[in-house]
């Protein structure tokens, strides 16, 4: 007679937890930086067609790193959830806190009821009026929420490349000065004594919550603009 398998919750969520880690760590990083003008977005990304960064609603923007598939679940669920809030109630109605709480309560339950969780981690973003308005919001995925300022790393190396945005931070910074230093960041070597890599134009996903725009305030940065905006 075989014994039955026995794996206690402490072990079954350790292991999880182990498992999501490993499958995001796997991911190209995601560089999120507050500027003066609004939030900027930047990622390791040569497809035009698959974005890991976008536009939720009129002034919220989420970015994420891990499965494709997974995370573009959640971000069109993001889009449905904005739509029907704003058409419900009022459009100011729809935040970038009440979204990631959203997104928190989904993480967590997959993670604690599902057999496999999630292998994301996100950003949501939502620009305000001014500086001081600006939400930056990071989702691990067990649905772990922490309110973020400046900036936020995530993804494979988001230690090391953290450590260059954190050096290299601070507020008040241009969107020219804070894309020098993300595209900087996301060109660090992966081990220690190894190349610097200079990334272009073309290999880079870009975009911006622009709080100077009147209402939608997302736009994404290609071509010329972004290569003027990288040379400046």
């Amino acid at each position: 007679m075989s014994m039955p398998f026995y794996v206690s919750p402490e072990q079954l969520m350790k292991d999880r937890a182990d498992y999501a880690r490993k499958g995001i760590a796997r991911g190209r990083s995601v560089v999120v930086v507050q500027y003066d003008d609004g939030i900027a977005f930047a990622t390791e990304n040569a497809s035009r067609a698959l974005h890991k960064v976008s536009e939720i609603y009129d002034r919220i923007a989420f970015a994420a790193v891990g499965k494709y598939n997974e995370f573009e679940n959640l971000r069109v669920a993001g889009v449905r959830y904005a739509d029907l809030r704003g058409y419900s109630y009022d459009r100011v109605d729809v935040t970038a806190r009440g979204l990631a709480n959203a997104y928190a309560q989904t993480l967590g339950t997959v993670f604690t009821t599902e057999s496999k969780p999630l292998e994301v981690e996100l950003v949501v973003a939502e620009v305000g009026r001014t500086i001081d308005g600006d939400q930056i919001y990071r989702l691990a995925y067990d649905g772990s929420v922490t309110d973020e300022h400046g900036w936020v790393v995530m993804g494979g190396q988001a230690e090391r490349l953290g450590a260059v945005v954190e050096e290299g931070w601070r507020p008040g910074m241009t969107l020219p000065q804070v894309l020098a230093l993300a595209v900087r960041a996301l060109g660090t070597p992966t081990d220690e004594g190894g190349p610097q890599r200079t990334l272009p134009a073309a290999q880079l996903e870009v975009a911006v919550l622009d709080r100077t725009r009147p209402r939608r305030a997302f736009r994404r940065l290609t071509g010329a603009l972004l290569e003027d905006l990288l040379q400046a």
